[in-house]
C-alpha cells in the first residue's frame, strides 16, 4: 500500500503565510516565490524541483496566541500547507519534521482547520470505486467517533449520502462515466465548477472525475502532531489499498458493541500490523469506547 502516491493539505494559524514559508524553505533549503494570486500563494521549491505550497483558505478561523490567550486576528493568519506528490517511504519523514518545525513557531489548528488527503487514482477501475464508497460507508460511524470530527467542520466531510450508495449498489455500474452520473445527480450545479457541492464529503470523488483525478479524503481534523498526521495518512493509503485489492466490499454496518476492538481488527486487517503501526492504532482507537483487548468482557 505504501507505493501509492499522494498528497496533503494542512490547514492552521498562529502564524502568518510569510513566516510559514520563510519556516518551510529554511527546512527545505528551498526558495520563496511570491505568486500574487487571489490565495496570496507562497511557492517554496526546493532543491529537488517539488513544489510545497503556503495558501489563504476563507473557511479557517484566524487566530495567533498573545500572552498565552488564542485571540481573533486578520486573515494572513490563514495557511494551508500543499504538499507535491509524496510517497510514505521517501518522504514521511520530511513531511513529519515540517510540521515540526511548524508547529515550533507558533502554529497551531483549531476546529476551523482541516486534512485532506489526495491519493493517485490511476490505478482505479469502476469496481475498486465502488468498494471505496462502500468501505466508507459501512465505517462513516466508526470513523467519524474514532477521528473525532468537529462539528464546526462536518459542513466541509459529510458522511456518505445513503441514497448514492443505495443506487451504486443497485445500478452496479461498470463504467467510470456511469459512476460518475450517479455521483453528480441531484446537483444543480455544473459539474465542472470547482467548488462543487459534492465535493464536501469524507470520501471526495469530485476531484477524480475533475482536475487532478485523485481521490480525496476530508475526513480529518487539522493537526500539528507528527505522529497524528502519519496515522491519517497511513489509515487513507491502506482504504485505498483494500479498495483496489479487495474483490467486493459491501456498504453494511458492521456490529460494534466493543467500538475499540471492531477497529484495531480492521486496522490490522487492512495493514496496521506490528510494532511500526502500533502508535498509528493507538491514536486511531483512543476516542473509542471498549476494550481493544477483548470483544466481550473477560469471564
Amino acid at each position: 500500500m505504501f507505493t501509492n502516491r499522494f498528497g496533503i493539505e494542512i490547514e492552521f494559524t498562529g502564524i502568518t503565510r510569510k513566516d510559514a514559508s520563510r519556516v518551510a524553505a529554511e527546512f527545505l533549503n528551498g526558495t520563496v516565490t511570491e505568486m500574487g494570486d487571489y490565495y496570496d500563494t507562497k511557492k517554496v521549491t526546493a532543491p529537488d524541483g517539488r513544489v510545497w505550497k503556503l495558501m489563504y483558505d476563507g473557511s479557517i478561523s484566524c487566530q495567533k496566541k498573545q500572552g498565552g490567550t488564542k485571540v481573533s486576528t486578520g486573515k494572513d493568519y490563514s495557511v494551508e500547507l500543499v504538499s507535491p506528490i509524496l510517497t510514505y517511504k521517501e518522504d514521511i519523514e520530511t513531511l513529519q519534521e515540517l510540521v515540526r518545525k511548524l508547529r515550533q513557531v507558533g502554529a497551531f489548528a483549531n476546529s476551523s482547520c482541516g486534512i485532506h488527503i489526495h491519493l493517485d487514482g490511476s490505478n482505479h477501475t469502476p469496481r475498486s470505486i465502488r468498494n471505496f464508497i462502500n468501505i466508507i460507508a459501512s465505517k462513516n460511524d466508526l470513523f467519524y467517533k474514532a477521528l473525532q470530527i468537529a462539528p464546526a467542520r462536518m459542513g466541509y466531510c459529510k458522511k456518505m449520502d445513503s441514497l448514492l450508495v443505495e443506487k451504486m449498489n443497485q445500478k452496479k455500474p461498470k463504467t467510470m462515466r456511469a459512476i460518475e452520473e450517479i455521483w453528480y445527480e441531484g446537483y444543480s450545479e455544473i459539474c465542472s465548477q470547482h467548488y462543487h457541492q459534492s465535493r464536501y464529503h469524507f470520501l471526495n470523488l469530485h476531484s477524480f472525475f475533475t482536475g487532478n483525478h485523485t481521490v480525496e479524503l476530508r475526513g480529518f481534523n487539522s493537526e500539528l502532531h507528527a505522529g497524528k498526521i502519519r496515522s491519517y495518512i497511513v489509515l487513507a493509503l491502506a482504504l485505498n489499498n483494500q479498495a483496489l485489492t479487495q474483490r467486493s466490499a459491501s456498504a453494511r454496518k458492521p456490529q460494534t458493541e466493543n467500538e475499540k476492538f471492531a477497529m484495531r481488527t480492521y486496522l490490522n486487517r487492512i495493514g496496521f500490523i506490528g510494532e511500526e503501526f502500533a502508535n498509528c492504532r493507538e491514536h486511531l482507537t483512543a476516542h473509542l469506547d471498549g476494550s481493544a483487548a477483548w470483544r466481550f468482557r473477560a469471564a
